[in-house]
């Protein structure tokens, strides 16, 4: 006979001595055969801990584990720490489960891996009785109302993906827990019969204070900001069930845009956060005009620009009719990667609006490790400045022959690495481009403001002539004028300022 997944059944105690040995009972009635039940005592002051280990000693499926009291969203992830199943299944010290639930409930995840939750119909007992009627579920739903109970089946890599139960929350730690499961997708599946009898009692406890219910809203929004976004067009509002109109008309007055990469979907929060907190985010790496700063999550690092809001036209026309500067870079370096053109790898941006009109955007992407720029020919002397000048040559053609004109190609955009055998090459700072057919003086005249020697532009003339089958002195020819124009031009500026 093929064995079962195990299944963990945790069950968090705090002064439940008067309740514990009921729900135990009614776990070990179960007629799934393939369990074991944690007890993890959050330091009780009754008998709760006796209660426990007696039980214990009477079965070897039931381990006991204690805790400094930590409050039920650690003591569950204290537990399910310690469990070994493949299935978890919580239950609260103080109800009971019908013996088929969780047999039924393997049944169904075990048939279908999309399924991430298994509940059932449940009742109410002790101070109260009668059906808990939970509305039927949908993702939409689940944004504003508390809908799943915290007993039902899920898988303990969920509970993992996600970070196990927040524990910063002071209630409605089972809420959080299930959008964290189920944002991205997963199905619920709820059995026909009742399966959980949750206990009342006349001191239940009750999220009905307004500073409780806003620090439950609070940390869910900060929390789950991208999930809200996508379901609710904004944040949890404290009157949840309006949430999506006044989001709608918030939208008018605050339009708020954004996208990432799949392959970065776990930062969406962050980046939807990032109008809040940017200013605390990392290391400042630069700051004029725009801002940068250098961001590190996990094992990587970022560069967060944010740009400088514009003058009132600009507000207009990247509201309704232009992207904002974000967005073109973020699209123009998916763009040039895909041409075979080095650019940091985008991650996404966010665009924020203010009355209607376009406020602030920020761009993401990954840190380039690229740690020389062109400017650095100025101050340092490379062993492989031609090969560096060469490439810059090539990449420039190949940008040109893929149609696209960087209108800001300049000694600071231009990153190069010299380690490696081939020599690295990155375009930054794309959101302004042009596209269409380049010809000689005009691809020429992009190297205008990358100045250097007679021998300098000589090489890049060379490479560049090469890739795209132009004359080499007629391109050095060109680069040269338009260099010295630039410089001749930036010295009259200079003096006149």
């Amino acid at each position: 006979m093929e064995q079962q997944p195990l299944v963990s059944v945790v069950i968090p105690v705090y002064n439940m001595e008067a309740y514990l040995e009921e729900t135990v009972r009614s776990v070990q009635a179960s007629t799934y055969p393939s369990l074991e039940i944690i007890l993890m005592d959050d330091g009780s002051k009754d008998q709760s801990l006796a209660v426990a280990r007696r039980l214990a000693e009477e079965d070897p499926r039931i381990h006991v584990y204690t805790q400094s009291n930590g409050g039920v969203a650690a003591a569950r992830n204290h537990a399910i720490s310690k469990a070994s199943g493949i299935y978890i299944f919580p239950l609260d010290a103080d109800d009971r489960i019908v013996a088929d639930y969780i047999e039924k409930a393997v049944e169904v995840a075990e048939k279908d891996s999309s399924v991430k939750c298994v509940t059932c119909r449940a009742e109410f007992f002790g101070a109260r009785s009668g059906e808990w009627k939970l509305p039927r579920y949908t993702r939409s739903l689940l944004a504003r109302k508390n809908m799943l109970p915290a007993s039902a089946l899920f898988r303990k890599s969920d509970w993992k993906r996600i970070g196990g139960y927040d524990e910063t929350i002071i209630a409605r730690e089972d809420w959080a827990f299930w959008i964290g499961v189920l944002k991205d997708g997963g199905e619920v599946v709820r059995l026909p019969e009742t399966g959980l009898y949750y206990r009342i009692r006349n001191y239940s406890k009750r999220v009905s204070d307004r500073s409780l219910k806003k620090h439950v809203i609070d940390v869910l929004n900060q929390k789950y900001a991208d999930f809200f976004f996508r379901e609710l067009g904004g944040p949890l509002r404290y009157q949840r069930s309006w949430s999506r109109v006044i989001n709608f008309f918030s939208r008018l007055i605050h339009p708020m845009k954004a996208f990432i990469y799949s392959r970065y979907a776990e930062m969406g929060n962050w980046l939807f956060q990032l109008p809040a907190h940017f200013e605390e985010e990392g290391v400042c790496i630069y700051k004029g005009r725009n801002e940068l700063r250098e961001v590190t999550i996990g094992d990587k690092t970022f560069v967060v620009k944010s740009y400088k809001r514009p003058h009132l036209l600009n507000r207009f026309v990247y509201a309704y009719i232009r992207p904002s500067k974000a967005e073109r870079a973020c699209r123009y370096a998916h763009m040039f990667r895909e041409k075979g053109i080095g650019s940091p790898e985008p991650v996404g941006y966010l665009t924020r609006g203010h009355t209607g009109l376009f406020d602030k955007s920020y761009f993401v992407c990954l840190k380039s490790e690229c740690p020389y720029t062109y400017r650095d020919f100025a101050t340092h002397t490379f062993s492989r400045q031609t090969e560096i000048l060469r490439a810059i040559g090539r990449v420039t053609a190949r940008m040109h022959d893929a149609g696209f004109y960087h209108e800001d190609y300049s000694a600071g955009n231009i990153l190069f690495r010299d380690d490696l055998p081939e020599i690295q090459i990155e375009i930054i700072d794309l959101n302004r481009l042009s596209f269409g057919k380049i010809g000689l003086e005009k691809g020429c005249k992009n190297f205008e403001r990358l100045p250097g020697s007679d021998e300098m532009l000589s090489v890049m003339a060379e490479a560049y002539a090469e890739a795209r089958g132009f004359d080499a002195q007629e391109c050095l020819t060109l680069i040269r004028k338009y260099v010295d124009e630039e410089l001749e031009y930036r010295k009259k500026k200079a003096q006149t300022v």
